[in-house]
């Protein structure tokens, strides 16, 4: 079992162990978050998923002010290397890498990815994390692919931290899908109602879930459960 706390939008902390690893922390932006304070959120890693900014707008000073490791692509994590983040680990597409919380797959998405500045933020990304109470994936923004059924092959999937809020990424009847392929019942929602291109009915998606036999996992922000 592991303990996650929702920031908002697709921001999580997932604590394992004694480690704190902050996902895609959009935060001080968004107004639905306006009651967090970021300068109290305490990170050992950082990893991001691609380089919009609804997904790094904190990560630089989280990172600088915690003293985290940046983990996501190349392009990303040496971009936020020379805005003076000074520990980093770039990864790519199919890699993995064991750090001292798990181990860390960097898998396909169908997005895009740009930096704030307008840099290119290379290849969109999500991520399978395989620790010693269990494993899970963080698709990050992304179409439903044939590739997740891959995960599914390779991993046993406790839950998917899945986008949907259309639009821009995967609906429910994707995200669904999408569980079914990686091979989990459970669905931990993101990227949903931050803004009006991305408003759902969550009613009609939480019965869309049950009908298909999945637990849609539906967190307020600053609330934590563990899984």
């Amino acid at each position: 079992m592991i303990e996650i706390t929702f920031y908002g939008h697709s921001s999580f902390l997932v604590k394992i162990g004694s480690k704190n690893i902050l996902f895609d922390p959009f935060i001080s932006p968004n107004g639905k978050a306006s009651h967090i304070d970021i300068s109290k959120i305490k990170a050992d890693y950082i990893l991001l998923s691609h380089g919009h900014e609804d997904h790094v707008a904190d990560a630089e000073k989280i990172a600088k002010a915690s003293n985290a490791t940046l983990v996501s692509n190349y392009e990303i994590a040496v971009w936020f290397a020379q805005k003076g983040v000074e520990k980093y680990h770039p990864m790519n597409h199919g890699g993995s890498k064991v750090f001292d919380f798990g181990k860390v797959k960097y898998v396909n998405a169908v997005h895009s990815s740009t930096l704030p500045d307008g840099s290119s933020g290379g290849n969109p990304g999500g991520f399978v994390v395989k620790h010693e109470k269990g494993c899970f994936y963080y698709a990050g923004d992304t179409a439903l692919t044939f590739d997740m059924k891959l995960i599914g092959e390779q991993f046993n999937i406790d839950f998917a931290f899945l986008p949907i809020g259309d639009n821009f990424t995967m609906g429910i009847d994707d995200a669904i899908k999408a569980a079914d392929f990686v091979g989990t019942k459970k669905i931990v929602a993101m990227h949903y109602d931050t803004f009006p291109y991305i408003e759902i009915d969550l009613d009609k998606a939480k019965k869309a879930a049950e009908r298909a036999g999945k637990e849609l996992i539906l967190l307020n922000i600053g609330d934590s459960i563990t899984l």
